[in-house]
This record gives C-alpha cells, sequence and structure tokens, in this order.
C-alpha cells in the first residue's frame, strides 16, 4: 500500500499479527477468506493507524480520500487532530493551509479536504447532480439570486458569502439550524454541489469563493461511469475493507469480494491491502478525533471491532456517560476506551477528566496511552492537568 516509514517512538510500536494465510484454493473460488483480525488490520492500516505512521498530511488526505473540517474544537478541530493523529510530532497546522492554498494538493468540497487526484471523478459527479424537490423548487424560485450571485463572483471574486448582496425571492427552510436569514450561504453551497462555484481558501474559519469556470478551469473531464469508478475503487482504498453495498461506506463492486470469520455479510476488499498483511508493521496507541473517518462506518466498527460508538454531544448532559466529545482510544486492532479531555477555556491546560476503559488494561497499555495523551498536549504547547 504504502513504503516503509519511520515510527516516531518505537516504545508505543506494538507486536505485528500474523501472515494472511489466505490460501491458493480461496483465491480460485474468488472470495477471500479472512479472520477477524486480518480484517481489522487491513481497516486499521488504510487508515493509516498503524506503527507505519505517514509523512505528511498530503500522503493522508491521498490516502483517505478526505478529512472532515469541523469547528468543534474541545481538544482542537477535526481537520487539525485527524492529520495529527497519522503523522504525530512532524504534523503543523501550517501544512494543511500549505497544502490547500499554495500546493493545490488538497481542496475544500462539502465540509471536507479531498486529495486533488479526486477532482476530475468529483467534478463529474458535480455537473451531474441533480437536486432533490425541495432543493430544486428552491433554486427555481431564486434564479434571479442565483444570477446575481454569479455576476458578483464574476466581476469581483473572489469573495467571502458576507461580500454578496442577498436578494433572494425566497427564503429556505432551515429546520436544522444551520443557516441564518441570510440567503447567500445558502445558495452558495448549493452552487458548489454543481460545480459552479467552489471555495479556494479560507481567511479564519469563513470560506472564500470564486466561480468553478476558474478554480476547476485546468481539471481533466471524466465521464461519469468513469468518475462513480474511481471515486468507489478510492473509498475502498480508504476503508480497507468494506460491506459489499453498504450505505456508509459505497464501494459497490470495488476490490474483491471477500468472507470475514464471525460474520455473514459478505465483504469488499482492497487487493493492495490483502498483499500487504504480510508486511504488516505492527500496531500503536492512537486517539482519535469523533468525527475521524475511521469511526464513520458505525456498523463496520460493531461488525469487525466490537465497537459500538454513540456521539454524546447532542445527548442531554444527564444523559451522558462518557463525556460531551470525548475521543476514541485505538491500542493496535481494539477501540479500548474514551478520553474525555478538553482545551481549557484560556487554552493553558488539556485538562483530562476521564480515560474510560471498557477492559481493564495492563500497565503497559496504560503507560501507552498516558505517554499519547502528553504527546497530544505537547503539540497543542499545554500541560496535561488531570481531574482525578
Amino acid at each position: 500500500m504504502r513504503a516503509a516509514r519511520r515510527v516516531d517512538d518505537p516504545r508505543r510500536r506494538l507486536g505485528a499479527a500474523k501472515p494472511c494465510g489466505v490460501g491458493p484454493d480461496e483465491y480460485a473460488r474468488g472470495m477471500h477468506q479472512l479472520t477477524r483480525e486480518q480484517a481489522r488490520r487491513i481497516a486499521v492500516r488504510a487508515q493509516l493507524l498503524d506503527a507505519d505512521r505517514p509523512g505528511d498530511v498530503v500522503e493522508v488526505g491521498e490516502q483517505l480520500g478526505s478529512i472532515k473540517i469541523d469547528p468543534t474544537a474541545t481538544i482542537a478541530p477535526a481537520e487539525q487532530t485527524i492529520p495529527f493523529s497519522r503523522i504525530g510530532w512532524g504534523y503543523e497546522p501550517g501544512h494543511m493551509t500549505k497544502a490547500v492554498e499554495d500546493d493545490r494538493a488538497l481542496f475544500e468540497f462539502d465540509g471536507q479536504f479531498h486529495a486533488a487526484s479526486l477532482l476530475p471523478a468529483m467534478l463529474a459527479r458535480m455537473r451531474a447532480r441533480v437536486f432533490r424537490a425541495k432543493a430544486a423548487g428552491w433554486m427555481q424560485a431564486n434564479q434571479r439570486f442565483r444570477a446575481d450571485v454569479l455576476a458578483r463572483l464574476r466581476t469581483d471574486g473572489p469573495l467571502l458569502a458576507g461580500q454578496i448582496d442577498d436578494t433572494s425571492q425566497l427564503a429556505h427552510g432551515d429546520e436544522g439550524g444551520w443557516y441564518g436569514s441570510n440567503q447567500v450561504p445558502m445558495m452558495l453551497d448549493l452552487l458548489s454541489y454543481t460545480g459552479e462555484v467552489a471555495i479556494v481558501r479560507r481567511e479564519g474559519r469563513q470560506r472564500v469563493w470564486d466561480l468553478g469556470e476558474r478554480a476547476y478551469a485546468h481539471v481533466p473531464e471524466m465521464d461519469a461511469d468513469e468518475a462513480t469508478a474511481v471515486i468507489e475503487q478510492r473509498r475502498l482504498q480508504a476503508a480497507g475493507i468494506a460491506k459489499q453495498k453498504s450505505p456508509w461506506t459505497r464501494v459497490g463492486m470495488a476490490g474483491e469480494a471477500a468472507r470475514v470469520e464471525g460474520s455473514s455479510w459478505t465483504w469488499r476488499v482492497d487487493p493492495a491491502a490483502l498483499e500487504s498483511l504480510d508486511d504488516d508493521p505492527g500496531g500503536r496507541v492512537a486517539i482519535l478525533n469523533p468525527y475521524d473517518s475511521m469511526l464513520f462506518d458505525r456498523p463496520r466498527l460493531v461488525e469487525l471491532f466490537d465497537f459500538e460508538f454513540v456521539l454524546e454531544q447532542f445527548k442531554p448532559k444527564a444523559q451522558r456517560r462518557y463525556g460531551y466529545f470525548a475521543h476514541p482510544i485505538l491500542i493496535g486492532d481494539r477501540f479500548v476506551g474514551l478520553l474525555d479531555a478538553q482545551l481549557d477555556k484560556k487554552k493553558e491546560n488539556l485538562v483530562v477528566t476521564a480515560v474510560h476503559e471498557f477492559v481493564e488494561l495492563e500497565a503497559e497499555e496504560r503507560e501507552m496511552v498516558d505517554a499519547e495523551i502528553g504527546d497530544l498536549a505537547d503539540w497543542l504547547g499545554v500541560p496535561v492537568q488531570r481531574t482525578r
């Protein structure tokens, strides 16, 4: 899958698992037979969470396909903690800005930073997009507003949303509470889904917009069928292994069919991940942001890892067991607990309220988790403060 790289701290390295052991008879039947451990190792390595750390944020973006952007910064925003959990000390927040705005190795779309190599396929899908009835009706009722927004960007872009006048004829219903009364952000978002506008950079946390015809001027064209195949293959590359016909990880028929012991599902597995099983460098400790892509496919987490992850951010405080924004803790290929911690209001301490252990950790494992928490605090530039 990727070349061998230096592991930052060999003390965090866990023993590599046994070779794959998939025999020629299974290959002949066209169905790979995997143990549950092998399936977990494939998933962990595909997400760059094994002992072989990637070198930079572009490598992370290329392998994962996308990196979630989210303003929730209990510890740090998702777009920063996700690369850190892979790269470690070698990552700095400025690396993301450089990759997106200077090198154009990543680009922003629909709340995520995506690998630039995916842009031709994604743009083909954008241009073929058909809105559902409610959004289509709103766009139809706001044709003049749409024209005004595009004309303003054509003349004066790139611009912040706040620099564009709201000339809407019909306000959009905002049941989710994500938009205010100004209709410009809604129009820009919908136009971005069809590739008519694009986010070209950020000023702080505010998006800067321009016409898609300028932002995507040099993107090679791709037909819709090829685009779908590329996107499904890249999703499988990022997942390593996914349920066939999963609504969470839509990989279609990419890769090869597989069975996993103890599971009734039919799986699709990335052939490159299978080939790398015997070269597994072992595991390590990783603390994952709740919006990490490793956690997105909840049914897969239960099926392979016996881990039922529930984000308690939107639960009433009295109903929370583990904390507002608890970060899952991975040791090797096991989810062993949740870290309830936050950067205090003055950003002077990483306050650790609790490390919730699902099973009692051995002394060495607890030491490794504590060391990873210490590294996270050092990366933030603050000491650890434990409340108990």
